[in-house]
């Protein structure tokens, strides 16, 4: 089966990750639609990314939790969450095991909780952005779980 590119109408597969008359990504053509409650879905995608509280209620409240945007991003979220708590809970452990060396092991722990830190920061505002823009973007193991528990279509 085919589709038009909406930029140039070359006819592509469907499957296909390019056009291959303009060469524009299809990424845009699969991107979500419409509202889920009061909220649009990619802006109630997004807000699940706003600390663990959201995700939960929209993995709670009626018409989110039926939505497979909404409850894809909640669970990703969550699992977010729960793999930026075990990291902390690993880089308290290692400080405590640095703070025997004593410059050094002080400034390596504050090196790796500003690289932890930074690397968090910026995989949350990729979710953000991605979700706002209607997009799923799966994370490596969290992504697949977080399609696998929401029910993937």
């Amino acid at each position: 089966m085919t589709i038009a590119c909406p930029k140039c109408a070359a006819d592509m597969p469907e499957e296909a990750a390019f056009c291959p008359g303009c060469g524009q990504s299809t990424a845009s053509l699969h991107r979500v639609q419409g509202k889920v409650g009061p909220l649009p879905r990619a802006l109630a995608g997004a807000l699940a990314y706003f600390t663990f509280i959201p995700a939960i209620i929209f993995l709670m409240v009626q018409p989110y939790r039926r939505d497979f945007f909404v409850r894809f991003h909640s669970f990703q979220s969550l699992g977010l969450w729960t793999a930026s708590l075990v990291a902390f809970a690993a880089w308290k452990l290692l400080t405590l095991a640095l703070s025997i060396v004593p410059l050094l092991g002080h400034l390596l722990a504050l090196l790796l909780a500003f690289v932890i830190g930074l690397a968090t920061v910026v995989v949350w505002l990729l979710l953000v952005v991605k979700a706002l823009q209607g997009e799923i973007f799966k994370l490596p193991v969290l992504g697949n779980a977080a399609e696998w528990l929401s029910g993937a279509p």
